[in-house]
Parts: structure tokens; sequence; C-alpha cells
């Protein structure tokens, strides 16, 4: 068999392949009984596939006017907390705002955790959740890049400004329903978590 033929051969085993992926995809994406009536009369219920959306966690929480907490440091510097949410994926998500009511810009140097492996240098990586009755500490989750599961490039925050924040952790133990939300230089705040 020459070079030329087997070449034919594998385009045509490709193109068939390709074909015949197409015609399982479209056939898995049909509406099954394009809205018929069921036998009752009534039309069937439309199901959406999709996941429910979740709001970024880098955006404002949709409860800011919530305070569930605050921390108040040197400078002038508060965190207010807004939200701890215990999510079905096994992790806790912190909701917060900081506000710089002090003269100076900020920067949270201070706030990020000393890994040598961390790659953002203005972030709130430092963050612990404690469990004090379990006795147990949970630090902000990392991804596969290295980055902080967090809020990132807090620098410059300027007198008179805010930002909202937020840190997620492995989720405590559901039993676990109060713990202390922690950053460096800051007195802790005793916070519930919420399902």
């Amino acid at each position: 068999m020459s070079i030329r033929r087997t070449t034919k051969a594998a385009r045509g085993a490709v193109a068939t392949a390709s074909a015949v992926g197409l015609a399982l995809v479209v056939a898995g994406c049909g509406g099954g009984d394009g809205g018929a009536p069921a036998a009752d009369g009534k039309k069937p219920v439309a199901h959406s596939s999709a996941a429910p959306k979740k709001s970024d966690p880098g955006a404002p929480a949709d409860d800011a006017d919530k305070v569930i907490g605050e921390m108040k440091g040197a400078d002038g510097i508060v965190v207010t907390l807004h939200s701890v949410i215990r999510d079905a994926g096994g992790f806790v998500t912190v909701n917060g705002t900081v506000a710089n009511h002090g003269t100076r810009a900020f920067n949270a140097v201070d706030w990020r955790s000393h890994e040598s492996e961390l790659r953002s240098r203005s972030s709130i990586s430092g963050a612990t959740l404690v469990d004090k009755a379990g006795k147990k500490r949970y630090l902000v989750l990392r991804d596969t890049n290295g980055e902080c599961l967090c809020t990132t490039g807090l620098s410059g925050l300027q007198p008179g400004a805010s930002r909202p924040i937020f840190a997620q952790f492995p989720a405590p133990p559901a039993k676990v329903t109060e713990v202390d939300f922690q950053l460096p230089t800051m007195p802790p705040a005793s916070v519930q978590i919420t399902d």
C-alpha cells in the first residue's frame, strides 16, 4: 500500500469518526419530545441542566449591609465581616469589607502568609479560621498555581476608601458553628457559620 493510499484512508477514518461524534453530540442535545403536551394535556415542565451560578467571591457581597463581626487595627484600618458561609462542597467562605479610616494608604503586606511558594505579595493569605472547641486552625486554601483562594492585589487602599474581601477555608465539621476569624496584626472576631 502506498503512502498516498494510507493518507487517504487515514483522512477517511478521521472524517467518519468526526461525523459519528458530531451526530452523537447533536442527538444528546435534542429536546426529546419537542414540548408536546403529555397525555393529560399539560405541557412538560422545563428543567435546566445548568448548575446555579455562584457569585464571584471577589465581588461585593449581597449582604454587604449585614455586620456579623468587626476588627479594628492600627492606622484606622477596619475589617467588617458580612458572612461566613458553609458550602456543600466542603468549603467555608468568609466575606467582608476592609476600610481605610486612616490618613495614609494601606497595603496588606502584613496580612499575607509567609510561605515561599505563595505568589501574591499583597493578599489576605495569612487569614485563619480557628475552632477553639476542637482546637484546630484552618488556613486559606491554595490553588494549583500557588495562589490563595482569597483577595489578592490588596495594595494602595487610599484613606476613605474600602474594598470587598473574601477568603475560602476547608470547612470544619458540620457540628462546628462558631469560629474565630483572624488576620495578622488584627484582633480576632468570633463569627457564626451559616449553611
